[in-house]
């Protein structure tokens, strides 16, 4: 199986003074080395860029629609942007991964009820292996706290998709 690093609208505009993710900075921390790993074993790193339009944090062109610079995309690594929560919706990012000849994923980034989740379920959807950073994505409080969600989206993910903690996961 080829594999491939999947890394989710970890951008700017997610770390705003105020709506920070829970445990962001670790989760950072973990997703920096599990590209470390990737690019070591010469597992191919995909990135996705959320562009959510005209006013939005994430809109392109504002201080928000970077990836966050501890995750900077290595020259050649591909981006692709997205508008919808799904990046298999309206992107090309099946055909890129097709012709890469990945087959396996594993998904890490934000959010982990929006952008992650759908990603994970449509890559299953879709034929690919997919494996999803237990400890390697993250959300915001929504009427629960940010570790109930996670670890009720991890349960979720586990009937369609493996769950492995970012220090048990290997590339190569």
């Amino acid at each position: 199986m080829a594999t491939a690093l999947l890394v989710v609208d970890v951008q700017e505009g997610m770390f705003m003074p105020g709506y920070e993710p829970y445990d962001g900075h670790a989760v950072v921390e973990r997703i920096a080395g599990l590209m470390r790993a990737a690019r070591a074993a010469g597992t191919p790193v995909f990135f996705v860029q959320h562009d959510g339009g005209e006013g939005d944090p994430l809109q392109a062109g504002s201080p928000g629609f970077p990836i966050v610079a501890a995750l900077a995309p290595a020259p050649g690594e591909d981006v692709t942007v997205k508008t919808e929560r799904d990046v298999f919706e309206s992107t090309n990012i099946e055909e890129k991964l097709r012709a890469a000849g990945i087959d396996r994923l594993v998904v890490c980034g934000m959010q982990t009820d929006f952008c992650v989740g759908a990603a994970v379920r449509s890559a299953g959807e879709r034929g690919f292996a997919t494996t999803v950073v237990a400890d390697g994505h993250t959300t915001y409080a929504d009427g629960k706290t940010e570790a109930a969600i996670i670890a009720a989206h991890n349960g979720e993910f586990g009937t369609f998709a493996s769950v492995v903690p970012a220090s048990e996961i290997t590339f190569g």
